[in-house]
């Protein structure tokens, strides 16, 4: 039981210093406090409401992981070399995807909504 207790400390530790301090994390923050009412307008389902929240969660979530990509780069070295940059650069790459992946769920649900019929 101690290590969840430790883990979930260490977990509000590094949102606080998110929120506190990385402004694509909290674009995403931002993001999801107005998902969360426009998703419940635009959505047809509780389904599809999980689903237009969950894309959100999962670019958060991507977000987070190449934060911990980047600042791990730099503790390493804050020289240019070419393996560190590959890794930033995959990290950048996968916030791309869910980035993409978010806006296709988001549009979709949208053009559904609009259509009146399931797409």
């Amino acid at each position: 039981m101690k290590r969840l207790i430790d883990a979930f400390f260490n977990s509000v530790r590094a949102f606080r210093r998110l929120a506190g301090s990385e402004a694509a994390f909290q674009q995403e923050l931002i993001l999801l406090l107005i998902a969360i009412p426009v998703g419940w307008l635009i959505s047809s389902s509780w389904s599809g409401y999980a689903l237009l929240i969950a894309s959100i969660l999962v670019l958060i979530l991507v977000e987070v992981l190449n934060t911990g990509i980047e600042a791990t780069c730099d503790a390493v070295s804050r020289e240019f070399n070419i393996d560190i940059q590959l890794a930033k650069d995959c990290g950048s790459l996968a916030v791309l995807i869910a980035v993409v992946l978010t806006a296709g769920v988001w549009g979709l649900a949208l053009i559904e909504r609009l259509v009146g019929a399931p797409i």
